[in-house]
């Protein structure tokens, strides 16, 4: 099944419902499932992008290219290599929440309005991100805390990379009503 467009994906994005539903993302890892709540209070536009891309299956079979002890997590990269993205970029929506242990942020450039697909996950709290990058979710619960800083644990190589790949087989995405 070919990808969608970026066109197709923004249209998509704009169809969710953040008003009478909320979302919530599992990232089916080779180290485990990553339950992932959406905060589409703080960052709507952030949270609408990123279901529209796990929907259409853009996560699917990725990777986390880059680990940082003490720091986060990284993936959403389509070449796996941190230098990919959708073919749009989403303006930033810096907000009050604290980047620490499990807290969801969107990866960028120099440029805050650059976020694209790549995500992070922290593994610590790193306050000098706060107000320069997006939060815009955090782990569901303890077992996915747990998966995330497994994942944190693993050998790496140059550039950050995992020695061993850290598989997203499969992104799904869960809604319900508020």
């Amino acid at each position: 099944m070919p990808k969608p467009s970026a066109a197709e994906l923004q249209k998509a994005a704009q169809a969710l419902d953040l008003d009478h539903f909320a979302y919530e993302l599992t990232l089916d890892t080779s180290a485990g499932p990553i339950r992932l709540a959406f905060d589409a209070d703080s960052a709507p536009g952030h949270v609408r992008n990123m279901v529209a891309l796990a929907e259409s299956g853009f996560y699917d079979g990725g990777c986390f290219h880059r680990i940082i002890k003490g720091f986060m997590i990284q993936g959403g990269c389509p070449q796996g290599t941190g230098t990919g993205g959708p073919g749009y970029t989403i303006p930033a929506e810096f907000n009050r929440t604290a980047h620490e242990p499990g807290v969801l942020s969107m990866a960028r450039t120099s440029d805050p309005n650059s976020a694209g697909s790549q995500f992070f996950i922290c593994l610590e709290k790193v306050p000098h991100l706060d107000r320069q990058y997006t939060a815009f979710g955090r782990t569901a619960d303890q077992a996915s805390l747990d998966v995330v800083k497994a994942i944190g644990a693993v050998r790496t190589g140059g550039g950050d990379r995992p020695v061993e790949p850290v598989v997203i087989k499969k992104a799904t995405v869960a809604k319900k009503a508020k």
